[in-house]
């Protein structure tokens, strides 16, 4: 389980470690600035955040210590327990702004639809790792992937998490096509989603539905269900070139910005630090996604690149989701920005994850020198 030595840490990836780092300092000073109101002193959330980083760094640590055979061997595992986590979720859970995401574990609470992502993309590289000395026909190479994403999905489903929903299915999709399935076989994937849309229609909530209609006209509820896109178009417009500078946003600091320190937090730092801020930190995080995408092609089993795929995939669609929501061209379907937005949960999981990708690049960075 923990095999870290000498040999080991001389292969730790310490720019990938960097970049991390570098990153979660960007949304941490970003979050300081979000959740400071006009002339306030309030820095709970800032260190809450801060809290949540410093554990979630022990977390990626841990991960890193623990070699990649036991994470494939013990992927089952990890699977059911979301799996059963997702169902306490649904008897226990505990209803805030008419979703029940949530469930209490002493102080503290817990999401878990944040671990079914990591655990369906560790059940995927496992599945694929058996695969590769089995004779499996197009059909079942399908089917029994499909199962294993559609279980956590439909249960995340009736919470409701829409965002976190479609993310599980865009991570599903996007291992398949890193797998290379027969073309025909992911038209009719394709073709049985479209299918399916009016059916999921009827199960929305209308709050959901309120919200993919704006998305196609934010002006036919500006004081309602289009008011947080409008805010934060205007936000992400008024900060120009350069921005109005650290802690001068206004839509922010004047609370016209709804959801500024979760959903919307991209928007404070495009007002304040405008286009070339942002460009700097989408580089950051295009980078990030470069850098999983080499350790999946340089992983030294097929458990390790389904997985670094499998993560690499997670952050991204994560960041294109966000950006889009805050820049008007995706519905807000509530996905949190990575290491930017504020949440114990998504923090823990996301470095947790990170710490899965690092130990992959070590392990193949020390199994390639022993050659």
């Amino acid at each position: 389980m923990f095999r870290v030595d000498r040999k080991l840490i001389k292969d730790f990836d310490w720019g990938l470690a960097g970049l991390i780092l570098t990153i979660l300092a960007f949304g941490l000073i970003n979050l300081y600035s979000a959740t400071l109101a006009k002339g306030g002193t309030d820095h709970t959330y800032f260190y809450h955040q801060a809290i949540w980083i410093s554990a979630g760094l022990v977390c990626m640590l841990i991960a890193v210590a623990i070699s990649d055979e036991f994470y494939r061997e013990n992927a089952i595992i990890f699977y059911i327990i979301s799996v059963i986590l997702l169902v306490l979720v649904d008897v226990y859970g505990m209803i805030t702004s008419g979703a029940q995401r949530w469930i209490r574990l002493g102080p503290i609470s817990l999401q878990p639809s944040e671990l079914a992502k990591l655990s369906l993309i560790l059940v995927l590289g496992y599945y694929y790792e058996l695969k590769k000395s089995m004779e499996i026909l197009p059909l079942r190479h399908m089917i029994i992937p499909s199962i294993l994403a559609l279980i956590p999905t439909a249960l995340i489903v009736k919470q409701p998490d829409l965002g976190t929903a479609l993310l599980l299915l865009f991570i599903f999709i996007s291992v398949l096509l890193y797998e290379g399935i027969p073309w025909k076989a992911f038209l009719g994937l394709c073709v049985a989603g479209l299918a399916v849309l009016p059916v999921m229609w009827r199960f929305l909530k209308p709050y959901q539905k309120a919200r993919l209609l704006t998305f196609i006209n934010p002006d036919r509820d500006p004081l309602g269900a289009g008011y947080h896109i409008i805010q934060s178009k205007i936000a992400v417009g008024s900060g120009g070139m350069w921005g109005k500078g650290f802690l001068h946003g206004t839509q922010c600091k004047l609370e016209f910005l709804p959801e500024h320190h979760t959903d919307f937090v991209f928007s404070v730092l495009a007002e304040e630090w405008g286009f070339v801020g942002s460009v700097v930190v989408i580089a950051l995080l295009f980078i990030l996604i470069l850098w999983g995408l080499e350790v999946a092609r340089s992983a030294r089993n097929r458990f390790g690149e389904v997985v670094a795929v499998g993560i690499t995939a997670m952050f991204f669609w994560q960041i294109i989701i966000n950006i889009g929501m805050v820049i008007g061209v995706m519905p807000v379907v509530g996905i949190p920005l990575p290491f930017f937005s504020y949440g114990g949960s998504g923090t823990l999981t996301n470095l947790f994850a990170m710490g899965i990708l690092l130990s992959i690049r070590m392990r193949q960075r020390a199994y390639a020198s022993s050659f």
